[in-house]
């Protein structure tokens, strides 16, 4: 599902150069429930991002669902991401004057898809994530774990192949961050979708079928944990 291959990526800070990912080489296979952990400025972040399509490579290859993405233009790799890949945010990144409905739909708005199919597919997903009954509440009226849900609706209404979770449990207390753990790998397990975190949360790596640890920009050592 994903290859990266000696990926470098470099940001220019303030005049210096700060070496944010050194050669990093992963795979990952469909189906994965995959924790990639480590301290601040490890890399986590930005190797998400890149997997994402958010950002480019300095260096090195990045092969997604068969696709090298070091080879397509910003409007190809938009496609890819809206396509295949699904994101969750610890800040959520809800529109706040939106429903709940129209929050989940919105990613299939950008594709095209009808309003009503888009409706029908967002209720399901809403559902599916324990929020039937709330699809009209806007999220300032949700509290952060039904904000969280409603983030992991969106990103699963599209069908994505991949969906990329950046530290989804950081804004939520450990009951209900194991609620929402409990929903993706249920999904992962039913819809067989790949998921991949990054984190910092013990919590979140006990769920992890898989451990990478990053430190400094590199592969510090994998752990297989189930």
């Amino acid at each position: 599902m994903i290859q990266s291959k000696n990926v470098v990526k470099d940001y220019g800070v303030n005049g210096s150069t700060v070496h944010a990912l050194r050669g990093v080489s992963l795979d990952f296979e469909d189906g994965e429930f995959t924790a990639i952990a480590g301290p601040s400025g490890s890399g986590k972040s930005t190797f998400l991002h890149l997997a994402g399509c958010l950002d480019t490579l300095t260096s090195g290859s990045f092969v997604i669902a068969g696709t090298d993405t070091a080879k397509l233009s910003k409007k190809q790799l938009a496609l890819l991401r809206r396509r295949k890949i699904g994101f969750i945010f610890q800040a959520y990144n809800l529109i706040p004057v939106l429903s709940c409905v129209e929050n989940v739909s919105f990613p299939l708005t950008l594709l095209g898809v009808d309003k009503r199919t888009a409706w029908e597919r967002s209720f399901i997903a809403l559902r599916d994530v324990g929020l039937e009954g709330l699809e009209n509440r806007r999220p300032k009226e949700m509290s952060g774990g039904q904000q969280q849900r409603v983030a992991i609706a969106r990103a699963l209404v599209k069908n994505p192949s991949i969906i990329l979770a950046d530290e989804p449990t950081a804004n939520l207390d450990s009951k209900i961050g194991r609620e929402i753990l409990e929903i993706m790998l249920k999904l992962n397990q039913s819809e067989g979708t790949t998921f991949i975190f990054s984190t910092h949360d013990s919590m979140v790596m006990d769920y992890a079928r898989r451990l990478i640890l990053l430190r400094d920009g590199q592969v510090e050592r994998i752990e297989r944990r189930k």
